[in-house]
């Protein structure tokens, strides 16, 4: 039976989806090979697995023993993180230490490993295993980098088989072939064509690496391999037999690239003290990251429209094992998993849920929806319009820990050093004052006067962004609201609004985000009432309008009076005869 794909089940820092989907190659049931996992953490990984849900009955049927809660929900869902889990590379370390390599006459490769040959060397490939730490961003069609952090280690498999000749025999001539040795002479990591790091040859490298100041790179795994081969002819021809011993060595270089960003993250930020006491905190980076921690415990966070999930790497499902004569299939006994990263239908959110920072203001690049990068068999809560990324966030908050402030990024261990920028991190946070008030009015319309200040200098507030600041050329966002009307203070701090219907008017000052400029202003609002019947005139204009209205009711009373007196009740009531 299938479960219905917006179900939601929650397990700790865990969101699940059921759903159901295509049949794909089977992961390794959870708890049942020893990889520095328990069988609820191995249970997460795979979110491209067939979602194949059965019960805990016939799970125990099929098995002899029972499943975990977190194992029988993960039977049937897939599984997301507020944070890059741990879980990806610690699979994959240890499971890279069941892959193994062929022999001289066998070599093993993946089936996407790009192989060549040699004269003496076949099936000789170097293929990447993993790069890690590192997490996979879909972040929209076409656009799907892999960040590695700026300290990682990159795993390969290098293999080949060696061609020996087969012999040959004349009338007087034996032509033998012998393999006298064979090996990978060194294994090393280029960044953009330069040696990062290099060390001596081995089937499996794990080769740790350290990229410093730099963004977009090219990562190459790189191999040589080098076979030595005897060829002994013995010519009998004449009376004694003569041989004749060759030495041949070959040499052939392997290698293997991916295109991956370093993930080395630094963040602008800006304070800011509310008059209350309240703090407010807003940082920005121009690459996905995570969220950002207040307290010191991390109880208090926030988190931007990123959330993970873990999947296997598919290409690496089977493994072929070829000789010289076939080619033959195999089940894979290392399978590498990876952290994803996706935008969220959950968007931002802030922890504690119910009383905990406040959003201020959000902000980043707009893009489409990367529903289509994510593939078969991955049922997860991921945006399917447009979406704006989370660059900059900012929150108020009742207490922020600024010694504890972290950001955290989108890479497991990947922290941002926060810089401070040129024009300050700290803003300085004001109340304002606004007044309101009729200035004129008549019978059809008043003029209200509406007056902006700093309630704390008494300085007028201006908002005309049609001129700058004196200092440092920038302008004052923000505006008035009043009457469905957008107005802004002139150099005095003053505005006019014409207001036509009788009623009650609020006004309220929008203050700009306090980002961008100091001091920032706090929010404020001022209410006035208007009506014609305010002014004699309107008391006179209402005597005049009603009395003009009564007019024809007046003149005929006065005429059926005049009529009454005239003929008199007797001769308007009088019997007909």
């Amino acid at each position: 039976m299938s479960l219905h794909a917006h179900s939601v089940f929650l397990v700790g820092l865990l969101t699940v989806s059921f759903a159901t989907g295509l049949v794909t190659a089977d992961p390794p049931r959870p708890g049942t090979e020893d990889n520095g996992l328990t069988e609820n953490e191995s249970a997460t990984l795979w979110s491209r697995d067939a979602d194949n849900y059965i019960s805990q009955a016939e799970y125990r049927q099929r098995h002899g023993e029972n499943r975990s809660a977190v194992h029988q929900v993960a039977n049937g869902t897939d599984v997301t993180f507020k944070r890059p889990p741990d879980t990806a590379a610690t699979w994959t370390r240890n499971d890279f230490e069941d892959l193994d390599a062929g022999d001289a006459e066998t070599a093993v490769h993946p089936p996407h490993a790009n192989r060549t040959d040699g004269a003496f060397i076949a099936d000789a490939h170097a293929t990447i295993f993993a790069v890690q730490p590192s997490t996979r961003g879909h972040l929209e069609a076409g656009e799907t980098p892999l960040y590695i952090a700026p300290n990682g280690t990159l795993r390969g498999l290098i293999d080949y088989r060696v061609r020996v000749p087969n012999g040959t025999t004349t009338a007087n001539t034996t032509t033998e072939w012998a393999l006298v040795e064979h090996e990978i002479d060194s294994v090393r990591v280029k960044k953009d064509g330069e040696t990062i790091t290099e060390r001596a040859g081995t089937h499996t490298p794990a080769l740790d690496y350290q990229i410093d100041d730099d963004w977009s790179v090219n990562l190459t795994l790189e191999a040589d391999i080098s076979v030595r081969l005897k060829q002994t002819t013995q010519d009998v021809s004449s009376d004694q037999s003569v041989t004749n011993t060759t030495y041949h060595t070959e040499s052939h270089t392997v290698t293997d690239s991916i295109d991956v960003e370093i993930y080395d993250l630094s963040a602008d930020i800006y304070e800011a003290d509310y008059p209350n006491g309240d703090d407010g905190v807003a940082i920005f980076q121009s690459r996905p990251w995570q969220g950002y921690t207040l307290s010191e415990d991390g109880d208090t966070r926030v988190r931007g429209v990123w959330r993970f999930y873990t999947a296997r790497n598919p290409n690496w499902d089977t493994l072929v094992r070829s000789n010289q004569t076939a080619s033959t299939s195999v089940e894979s006994d290392a399978i590498p998993v990876y952290v994803h990263a996706y935008p969220s239908r959950i968007g931002p959110r802030t922890e504690p849920v119910r009383d905990g920072p406040e959003f201020i203001e959000t902000w980043g690049a707009e893009r489409s929806s990367p529903v289509t990068t994510i593939g078969e068999n991955i049922n997860i809560d991921i945006v399917t319009q447009s979406y704006t990324t989370t660059y900059g966030v900012a929150v108020r908050a009742e207490t922020v820990d600024r010694g504890a402030l972290q950001v955290d990024g989108i890479v497991r261990g990947v922290n941002a050093s926060i810089v401070e920028p040129d024009d300050g991190f700290e803003r300085e946070l004001r109340r304002s004052t606004l007044s309101v008030e009729i200035l004129e009015q008549n019978q059809s319309a008043a003029t209200v006067r509406i007056e902006l200040r700093d309630n704390q200098t008494s300085a007028p507030i201006t908002l005309d962004n049609s001129r700058q600041s004196p200092i440092g050329g920038h302008t004052r966002t923000g505006y008035i609201t009043i009457d469905d009307q957008r107005v802004e203070t002139n150099d005095s701090g003053v505005a006019h609004v014409t207001i036509e219907e009788p009623g009650i008017y609020t006004a309220r000052y929008q203050p700009g985000s306090w980002l961008s400029q100091s001091p920032a202003y706090m929010s404020d609002s001022a209410t006035v009432r208007w009506h014609p019947l305010g002014t004699i005139d309107g008391w006179f204009e209402l005597v005049f309008e009603v009395g003009w209205q009564l007019l024809p009711f007046v003149v005929m009373f006065y005429a059926g009076t005049r009529l009454l007196r005239l003929l008199g009740p007797e001769d308007i009531f009088q019997e007909k005869p």
